[in-house]
């Protein structure tokens, strides 16, 4: 499988959170499997660290990256060819984040792992375990 994570589900794996389901840890821990993380989640977890809503061990932008590494995940950049869905990808859900890594997954045909209900209303490849 080659999956996008959403941020909370990058947030929620380097910090051993509860809310993964043992089936999804194990997913993401197969090295047989490309899992990526997008600039964009560094990106906000940065805006939401410096507004006080987000407490990490060390500043965003070097700590998230070295947890993407120690996991062996690999960087998405933003690039146009990643922008070429949003522009069409209707307003169903507001948060600019969420609809630049739906656009990232349907760009790359990568399959987007998130909680987020209102991003199953999307036509993106999803994966979404309890």
């Amino acid at each position: 499988m080659r999956l996008l994570l959403d941020t909370h589900i990058f947030l929620w794996f380097i910090s051993g959170h509860a809310r993964l389901s043992p089936q999804l840890v194990e997913i993401l821990r197969n090295p047989q499997h490309q899992i990526f993380v997008s600039v964009i989640s560094i990106w906000e977890c940065t805006i939401k660290q410096q507004l006080g809503k987000l407490p990490l061990p060390a500043p965003a932008p070097i700590y998230l990256p070295l947890q993407r590494e120690k996991h062996q995940f690999h960087s998405l950049d933003i690039s146009e060819f990643s922008l070429k869905h949003l522009y069409n990808l209707p307003s169903i859900h507001r948060d600019p984040f969420d609809r630049m890594l739906i656009s990232q997954a349907l760009a790359h045909q990568l399959t987007l792992v998130s909680e987020d209900n209102a991003i199953a209303a999307y036509s993106v490849p999803l994966l979404k375990l309890d």
